[in-house]
């Protein structure tokens, strides 16, 4: 029974093999999110040019939720994202314009 136990125990990794790989992960993880908003913003802008401002504010919603879930998860700083959103409703108040 205690052999059992001995047996499943974990074998440790070297503290900065373990960092290399979390930070490998969280890499991942940032440059997907960073995607995910990127394409967003690419079909705001596909909106734009086609001037219909009913999917342009949808997609500028959509835009906005991003960019406040990524500020909340540390992915982006919170100015910056104070900086996209106000560009993005500016440009889409040209349209409206």
């Amino acid at each position: 029974m205690a052999d059992d136990k001995k047996a499943k125990a974990k074998v440790k990794k070297p503290s900065p093999q373990k960092r290399d790989e979390q930070s490998i992960k969280r890499n991942m993880r940032n440059r997907s999110f960073k995607s995910k908003v990127t394409t967003a913003m690419r079909a705001f802008e596909e909106t734009l040019t086609k001037k219909d401002s009913t999917s342009a504010k949808a997609k500028l919603s959509d835009v906005y939720s991003l960019m406040d879930k990524g500020v909340k998860k540390g992915i982006y700083k919170a100015n910056k994202a104070s900086r996209v959103k106000s560009r993005l409703n500016a440009r889409a108040k040209q349209l409206s314009a």
